[in-house]
């Protein structure tokens, strides 16, 4: 069983960054692939970035190339999504989330709300 919590979500005005971690804990839990997803009121959770074990990284939204930054520190077993020049339309519950195969995550976290003023 690998559990997740997440934070660093918070209010942010439109410009602004945040860096939002996911720890996680459990046997074998620092060997899954990582990864956040997010979703806004009124649409679909969808999934933007993972890093495997061996740091390999994978975007799957290509307009978050260049703002947002996935990053992972096996040590701590914590990966951190650093998100610059935020926009209101970034407003949404981020879930980080493990798992074989990141786009069907095994496990997930609670969510952390990050809320993005203009």
């Amino acid at each position: 069983q690998v559990q997740l919590v997440e934070s660093g979500g918070g209010l942010v005005q439109a410009g602004g960054s945040l860096n939002l971690s996911c720890a996680a804990s459990g046997r074998g839990s620092v060997y899954v692939t990582r990864g956040w997803f997010r979703q806004s009121p009124g649409k679909e959770r969808e999934l933007l970035v993972s890093s495997g074990w061996s740091g390999t990284i994978s975007y799957y939204v290509d307009s978050l190339k260049g703002r947002f930054t996935i990053s992972r520190d096996n040590v701590k077993n914590t990966v951190y999504l650093q998100m610059n020049s935020l926009k209101p339309e970034d407003t949404a519950v981020y879930y980080c989330a493990a798992g074989a195969i990141i786009s069907r995550p095994t496990y997930w976290g609670k969510g952390t709300l990050v809320t993005v003023s203009s």
